[in-house]
Order: structure tokens, then sequence, then C-alpha cells
């Protein structure tokens, strides 16, 4: 298995994003990713899935558990403990899609 900080190296750069606001199907907020220490990862990887799927689709949740590397088993084992992977693993459960906002600094 892959760690996550190599996984990280793969993807496109993302210090243009100052952070991703991500909606349920009703419009509704459903989160915000800041481009900040300790969340910067997570705006790499939602900036990749927004740019190969157009929306965070349950295809791409799939993906993204897999590029989360050892922090998804992780947070299978403490949920709330990492907010951006647990909202992946919602959409694998109600196959609800988020549509993203980047917000380009």
């Amino acid at each position: 298995m892959d760690k996550f900080s190599d996984v990280l190296q793969t993807l496109d750069d993302a210090s243009h994003v100052a952070r991703i606001e991500l909606y349920h199907p009703d419009g509704s907020a459903a989160g915000v990713i800041e481009n900040k220490p300790g969340s910067q990862g997570s705006v790499k990887v939602y900036n990749h899935l927004a740019r190969m799927y157009g929306e965070i689709s349950l295809d791409a949740a799939v993906e993204g558990l897999s590029l989360y590397a050892e922090h998804t088993a992780d947070a299978e084992n403490c949920p709330g403990k990492h907010p951006n992977i647990d909202r992946l693993l919602n959409i694998l459960e109600d196959e609800q899609p988020l549509s993203v906002k980047i917000i380009e600094i």
C-alpha cells in the first residue's frame, strides 16, 4: 500500500486553491476545505477528484479513499477524526454526489 505522503507527490499542485466548497444535491453546504496546514493534503485530493470527475461522485469517492491510503482505515476506525475522509465514506453509503466549487487565491 502506498503512503499518503507518497500519493500526494503524484497529484497536481494545488497551491493556487484558497479553499474548496462542497454542496449537497439540494444546494445546501456540505463543507469547506481550507488550504492551510493540516488540510493541504485534502485540498490536493479533492482538487484532483474535482478535475477528474467534475464532482465528488461515487467513483470519485472510491478513488479518493484509495488516495488517502493508510488514513482511510484510521477514519473507518475513528469516525470524526478525519472529516474529509468521512465525507467520502458517506458518499459510499448514500450515493449522493457533492458538487465542488474551487476558490482560487
